[in-house]
């Protein structure tokens, strides 16, 4: 897993070529390096993805959201409109930042 720090977010990038071993792991051995900051998981290069390979990000996209920071998901080949509400797929890495910037803007408002 690499990680590369930015202002406010975290990108995780895959080191090795299996998309739904790159979830479990993030979602148990690896997160405790991404628990606390907003992420962005960038799947682009897998190519053309199925949505039950997306949906294996399902599970921590719901636990990480519930603690209040973001989960985006980079990947430009799958049809948006197969993806559940519940999971964020941009196709690049600006929009995740931009989409990145646009929640912390929702908490902060909500915290007033």
């Amino acid at each position: 897993m690499k990680l590369i720090e930015k202002d406010f977010y975290i990108i995780v990038e895959d080191e090795k070529d299996d998309v739904k071993q790159f979830a479990s792991f993030l979602e148990s051995t690896g997160y405790e390096n991404i628990k606390d900051k907003n992420v962005v998981v960038d799947i682009q290069k897998y190519g053309e993805l199925q949505l039950p390979e997306l949906l294996s990000f399902l599970s921590l996209s719901n636990k990480h959201r519930s603690s209040k920071h973001s989960f985006v998901l980079v990947n430009d080949t799958i049809m948006i409109d197969e993806v559940p509400v519940e999971l964020i797929v941009v196709p690049t890495l600006l929009e995740a930042a931009d989409i990145i910037q646009m929640e912390e803007i929702e908490r902060d408002l909500e915290a007033f």
